[in-house]
C-alpha cells in the first residue's frame, strides 16, 4: 500500500507540473522554481509534513520535497544555533541532494557530447 500510496502523491505532484506546461506560458525552470518555493510554503504552514507521513517518497522525491527539505533544515538549525539556522540550515541538510546533483551532471556532461539546438 506504501508504494501505492506514493505512485498516487508523486504522479498527482508530476500532472499539476505537466498542467502547468501545457496550460501556461511559464517557462520549466518558473515552474520548478515554483515547486521548491510551494514545498517550503507548505511546510510552513503544516500542510507538507502530512502529506509526507502519508506518501514517504512520493511528497519528498519531487522537487516540492526539495523545498520541504530546505524548510525543515533551516527551523532544525535555527532551534540549534539561532539566527545564524536561516543561512546555513537550509543547505546543511540538502548537501547531499546538491553534491549528488552536482557529481552527477559532472559525470553525464563526461560521458555524453553535450550538443546545441539549432
Amino acid at each position: 500500500m506504501e508504494y501505492l500510496k506514493a505512485f498516487v502523491v508523486g504522479g498527482l505532484i508530476c500532472v499539476i507540473g505537466q498542467l502547468l506546461i501545457d496550460y501556461t506560458k511559464l517557462t520549466p525552470a518558473r515552474i520548478l522554481t515554483s515547486f521548491v518555493v510551494a514545498g517550503v510554503f507548505l511546510t510552513m504552514l503544516g500542510l507538507y509534513e502530512p502529506l509526507v507521513q502519508f506518501a514517504g517518497a512520493g511528497a519528498t522525491v519531487p522537487i516540492s520535497g526539495f523545498g520541504y527539505s530546505l524548510a525543515k533544515g533551516t527551523v532544525k538549525t535555527i532551534g540549534e544555533k539561532g539566527l545564524i539556522g536561516v543561512f546555513s540550515g537550509g543547505l546543511t541538510a540538502t548537501a547531499g541532494g546538491i553534491a549528488a546533483a552536482i557529481i552527477f551532471g559532472w559525470l553525464i556532461a563526461i560521458i555524453f557530447k553535450p550538443k546545441l539546438k539549432h
